[in-house]
């Protein structure tokens, strides 16, 4: 007979490194193991599925957000700048 083990969220959060709120996001969005309800107030989550997260992360490539366009930003903070300026005259 196998058992399962169980992880508390304390747990979760030192395993995969991610904070409580995105864990809540990924979950509610599918792309997380669902939690189990232990006791009404009490949850936890199977440590073998928490596990294969885990593992897929290591196993996909890296997918690297865009760098932002640096030439947006800058030109947003001379407008900024300039409205500032042309509110104090």
């Amino acid at each position: 007979m196998s058992y399962e083990t169980f992880l508390r969220r304390e747990e979760v959060i030192s395993r995969v490194g991610l904070s409580d709120t995105t864990i809540y996001n990924l979950e509610i969005s599918g792309k997380f193991p669902r939690r189990i309800a232990i006791t009404p107030r009490c949850v936890a989550w199977r440590e073998s599925e928490i596990q294969a997260w885990i593992q897929a992360r290591i196993d996909r490539p890296v997918q690297l957000a865009p760098h932002p366009d640096q030439s947006l930003r800058q030109s947003s903070l001379r407008r900024n700048h300039a409205l500032k300026s042309s509110k104090s005259e």
